[in-house]
């Protein structure tokens, strides 16, 4: 015997669709026999008919990509959207940059390395933006021969 109908009054009563809809096969007289929605009812409670759980989308590929991202892998150029000043201001760079030569400059000056007219000098250059990086103030102070090296060396 054809049980659809049986299984789409069973979905109604459930308020699910019938393709959720279990039927224990060792119980199939019983449902052949059962009616009424009371008669369903009553199958459910005993087990005879049970929902089937509903299938998602597993997160576990997800969880498994975010870890790695977490660790800065998947950061290429083919996984990036939108220019580059769009995923770092420009103005962010340009903090970290003088940021890092003042830091250089200070602790040329704390170990005594230039001369306080010297360092006024720099900051003033760096705040200009005349330097690109730690490197070219360095090659800057030994063209200059701005830098006092240790052991009497000049």
């Amino acid at each position: 015997m054809n049980l659809a109908n049986k299984r789409k009054i069973i979905a109604r009563v459930l308020n699910v669709g019938a393709n959720r809809v279990w039927i224990d096969p060792n119980r199939i007289d019983d449902i052949k026999q059962a009616i009424t929605r009371e008669d369903f009812r009553g199958l459910i409670n005993e087990g005879a008919i049970m929902l089937k759980h509903i299938k998602g989308v597993s997160k576990g590929r997800f969880r498994k990509r975010l870890i790695q991202k977490r660790k800065g892998r998947r950061t290429g150029s083919g996984s990036r959207k939108g220019k580059r000043t769009s995923r770092f201001s420009t103005k962010g760079e340009w903090i970290l940059k003088v940021r890092l030569q003042r830091g250089l400059i200070n602790g040329f000056r704390k170990r005594k390395l230039i001369e306080d007219a010297v360092y006024r000098d720099l900051r003033h250059k760096i705040k200009g933006g005349y330097f690109r990086s730690a490197r070219h103030i360095k090659v800057y102070l030994a063209e200059n021969n701005l830098l006092k090296l240790k052991h009497g060396k000049k």
